[in-house]
């Protein structure tokens, strides 16, 4: 029997969120639809004081081993929190312009953070399919959130019927790796790993449990449901899909593999290099022939999957510090890019074509900097911060040893550069389709993408003083081996 009185503060953040949401469901039940809005405020203002609190709090073991409150865990929950709150107030102008207005909205994202903070502390197999199937479900609702929009439903449904998939492959991964080990508790599978005894039963389970992980995270061959997702869901939904819940699958698949099966990385990592090479392959040449903006973010985001996943695959405490400071600069960039997206509308109608971005500078062109500087950056080109994401994964996967597959993700960069080119050409030398201009933007959405953009440059000036090391404190410890 585990003693609350030293559990509970380990797990404080949770239990912040999880009461919050609660009083906020019943404050919005009671209010009506008219407390959408205030519902939103604190639902921000919840998300962040559990940043703080996950940041302040100790740190330990709880749970008989289930729940971990350490560096990495700390690290990731405050940029889960983070991001949700901007997801928050990016969609709240959104269904307000919408007039689907409801509070349940906010409180759906706030049970999503939960469930990606239960994800990033997860000590065992059971943990970690709480955490995952508790944001999941959360996520399917909101994909389908503008249920009067037939995409938007399609989108929903899609997600369900292959994040059950998911489901599936993660508990029959977790069933054998079980079977094989007698323990859920990465650090007895760790043991048994390291004593010789990886099994094929065993390295089975593990392949299993690599696939159904890396859905979440949209990695080739796994890809399926994200393009039509991201083109149907509503936008501030996607940009909460692009960055939170990637951020927390990414901290859970470092913990998984580096903790509980480091004693097998000559297996496992087999298994995710390739990944990453179809990933690139996916990511660099879908997006070539896109005409949807939120389509083509989507191809991106698989090949950017990639990348950080290589960090991972080279086995090394290195090599997990570069997976957190290259997601950690991608979904800035992302949230920068959904952000302009939610501020670009044309006679009331949201700009979703590629080509509607054409003459960009003539009407805002703040805005055209702004996307202009995103693009580089999620490029990785210098001297933008998205060039020293990759210049750390790079680094760590060449160190390992894989220089060869850092040479291919170098080339799918290249491939890829086409279409960031094309939207900065499109913006900057074409004239606009027609002659009407933009609306007026939102106030939240314009700003928050021109932080992003200023965010992505002056890293360089700084040189990361800050970002390295977090990431090099979060990350220690952790290796395989």
């Amino acid at each position: 029997m585990p003693d609350l009185s030293l559990a509970l503060p380990l797990a404080a953040s949770e239990l912040t969120l999880t009461i919050g949401a609660l009083v906020l469901l019943v404050l919005g039940a009671f209010l009506g639809e008219k407390s959408a809005r205030l519902v939103s405020i604190l639902s921000v203002a919840l998300l962040v004081a559990g940043a703080a609190v996950a940041a302040t709090g100790p740190l330990g073991v709880a749970f008989d081993g289930a729940f971990v409150a350490d560096p990495l865990a700390v690290y990731g929950k405050v940029a889960i929190y983070l991001l949700s709150a901007v997801a928050v107030i990016l969609g709240g102008g959104w269904i307000q312009r919408n007039r689907i207005a409801k509070f349940e909205y906010p409180i759906l994202i706030v049970l999503a953070a939960v469930g990606m903070s239960m994800m990033a502390s997860s000590g065992d197999l059971i943990s970690m399919y709480v955490g995952i199937e508790l944001h999941s479900l959360a996520l399917y609702v909101l994909a389908a959130y503008h249920r009067d929009d037939l995409k938007a439903s399609e989108a929903g449904l899609k997600y369900f019927v292959l994040g059950a998939l998911s489901s599936g492959l993660l508990l029959y991964g977790a069933s054998l790796v079980y079977g094989f080990t007698g323990s859920m508790r990465f650090e007895d599978i760790a043991a048994v790993a390291a004593d010789g005894e990886a099994n094929v039963g065993l390295i089975f389970g593990l392949v299993f449990l690599i696939c159904g992980l890396a859905f979440k995270v949209s990695a080739a061959p796994f890809h399926m449901w994200t393009p039509d997702v991201y083109e149907g869901a509503p936008t501030p939904v996607v940009a909460l899909f692009a960055t939170a819940p990637k951020m927390a699958a990414m901290v859970l698949i470092g913990r998984v593999l580096s903790e509980g099966f480091g004693g097998i990385h000559d297996q496992w990592s087999q298994v995710l290099i390739l990944i990453c090479l179809i990933s690139f392959a996916v990511g660099a040449i879908g997006g070539i022939a896109q005409k949807d903006v939120q389509r083509l973010l989507a191809y991106s985001s698989i090949a950017n999957i990639g990348y950080a996943l290589l960090g991972i695959a080279a086995g090394t405490e290195q090599g997990l510090q570069a997976m957190l400071m290259f997601m950690t600069l991608y979904v800035i960039d992302q949230i920068g890019f959904f952000a302009i997206l939610l501020s670009l509308s044309k006679s009331g109608r949201p700009i979703r074509r590629i080509a509607d971005l054409a003459g960009l500078k003539t009407d805002r062109p703040l805005t055209a900097v702004a996307i202009t500087i995103l693009s580089l950056s999620v490029l990785g080109m210098p001297p933008f911060s998205g060039f020293w994401g990759k210049y750390y994964v790079f680094g760590a996967a060449a160190e390992a040893g894989y220089w060869q597959v850092a040479a291919v993700g170098l080339v799918a960069s290249v491939v890829a550069a086409f279409y960031y080119l094309r939207i900065i050409k499109l913006m900057w030398f074409d004239a606009p389709l027609d002659a009407v201009k933009t609306d007026k933007a939102p106030v939240e959405s314009q700003w928050i993408g021109w932080a992003s953009a200023a965010f992505a440059f002056p890293l360089v000036i700084v040189g990361l003083t800050w970002l390295e090391p977090l990431t090099k404190i979060a990350a220690s410890g952790f290796g395989a081996g």
